[in-house]
């Protein structure tokens, strides 16, 4: 090779070496996906479907979930007799090494002047920072009321996460378990102008629904939702009772942006009254993509 030859080789390597180091970080991942393994549980407060508060049996079934995220309902924070007075979520964060945000739908007075408040709820636990979190309202109709009325109440929880540069809203819920369907009618309604409000706040987040629905897919309280959201687990096996399945209630529903790459229901009989479903994401880079 002559010397002006590698003259030029030399100037074409050093503009390429400059072209790259010019670029912006996120180039290099600008229309790629990110994997996020999704999870939500009805943990029944600890108790398994023997009847048995076992806080080292929960803990291993969700490690056994391998989730960066999961989203549980029944969750007793310093609740009572039945969780040994524990804060729930919060042994359960620290047994798993995972945050933890929490969002009560029922916080009482304590027993005594000195105690922590009695709460039950919600919660997330997710290997990533949480970046923000929420406590929404929606229609209830109160189990610590002798004479309940439909109202609003807190309970619908939201964490905003960011995950690879992917801002993610993930909301857990529990939708009310009476056979009259009429409240879940509220709290579906309420769940879609709650979601629609976050999404118009930041709307390049992708966002992501876990919870307990207390209905089938096809019930027609349900079908709003389905506008949308997609039912990740659809075709899935049935999550209630634990033992022996003969419905699915429980749900991860996700938002435009999220790909489903795949669904599973473990079968995991005791920890529980329910089953848990785990899903694999892919949150898709750029706005308005499916």
């Amino acid at each position: 090779m002559s010397a002006r030859a590698r003259v030029l080789v030399q100037l074409s390597v050093a503009v390429a070496l400059l072209t790259v180091a010019a670029a912006p970080p996120a180039a290099a991942d600008r229309g790629s996906a990110v994997p996020l393994r999704i999870a939500t549980y009805n943990i029944h407060a600890g108790t398994g479907s023997d009847g048995v508060f076992d806080l080292d049996r929960q803990a291993t079934a969700l490690r056994a979930l391998d989730a960066d995220v999961i989203g549980l309902q029944e969750v007793d924070v310093h609740w009572g007799a039945r969780s040994g007075d524990l804060d729930v979520a919060g042994e359960l964060a620290r047994r798993l090494g995972m945050r933890v945000s929490f969002a009560p739908i029922y916080s009482l007075d304590p027993v005594t002047a000195q105690g922590p408040r009695r709460e039950y709820g919600v919660a997330v636990l997710s290997r990533f920072p949480v970046r923000a979190a929420a406590n929404h309202e929606i229609t209830r109709l109160s189990t610590q009321d002798e004479d309940p009325v439909p109202a609003p109440a807190p309970g619908f929880g939201e964490v905003t996460l960011k995950v690879r540069g992917v801002p993610v809203q993930v909301f857990v819920t529990h939708l009310d378990y009476r056979a009259d369907p009429a409240v879940r009618v509220a709290q579906v309604a309420d769940t879609r102008r709650i979601m629609a409000q976050e999404r118009a706040a930041r709307p390049g987040a992708r966002q992501v629904l876990l919870g307990d629905f207390n209905a089938e897919p096809s019930a027609p309280e349900l079908g709003p939702l389905w506008r949308e959201l997609r039912d990740a687990a659809a075709g899935a096996p049935g999550t209630y009772p634990a033992a022996d399945p003969v419905k699915r209630i429980d749900y991860v529903a996700v938002g435009r942006g999220v790909r489903v790459r795949g669904v599973s229901v473990p079968e995991e009989a005791v920890a529980s009254d329910h089953r848990p479903v785990v899903a694999e994401l892919t949150l898709v880079r750029g706005a308005g993509r499916r």
